[in-house]
């Protein structure tokens, strides 16, 4: 996957992925402050970081929205929404969209998991439907316990669903 660095995170300090090479895992994901189907993840994004977490994987969620087009996609009302929805993993301002547009993030709710050597493992969504009662497959946490078991992804590419991403 295409590296970044120095990008400014919702705790005030600058990730990527030198602050990241300790991690065995790292899921991306595309996110959004106003997004219906973002803000349906908050508490499942948390749950896999504390499940995973203590396994070598870091989740950490990129905005690559324009806040000249839509406000509320500002750095502020991102500090906002990390703390309402008390994120326990870095949310990260993509300023300028050099990421999304690297990884060819399509839409927020896009998820990218790569490897050690950070190869891209798995793409697409964190699971077939956004309404956690309407789940059948949690196809992030497929891929990554496969990855942790040293297997091949049984499904490395899955359709991502959400609001678009608008790239200026």
């Amino acid at each position: 996957g295409p590296s970044f660095d120095g990008l400014l995170g919702t705790d005030g300090r600058r990730h990527g992925w030198s602050t990241l090479a300790e991690r065995d895992l790292l899921v991306l994901i595309f996110s959004s402050n106003r997004c219906p189907t973002a803000k349906a993840y908050g508490e499942r994004m948390n749950g896999l970081q504390h499940d995973y977490g203590p396994r070598g994987v870091q989740l950490v969620a990129l905005n690559a929205n324009d806040p000249h087009l839509y406000p509320e996609e500002s750095y502020p009302r991102m500090v906002d929404r990390a703390r309402e929805d008390g994120y326990t993993f870095p949310y990260l301002v993509d300023k300028g969209q050099r990421v999304g547009r690297a990884y060819g993030a399509r839409c927020t709710f896009h998820v990218f998991v790569l490897d050690r050597d950070r190869r891209l493992r798995y793409e697409g969504r964190f699971a077939d439907a956004r309404l956690p009662e309407r789940v059948t497959t949690h196809d992030l946490r497929n891929a990554l316990d496969d990855l942790l078991a040293g297997q091949p992804v049984r499904v490395a590419e899955t359709r991502p669903f959400g609001c678009n991403l608008d790239f200026v």
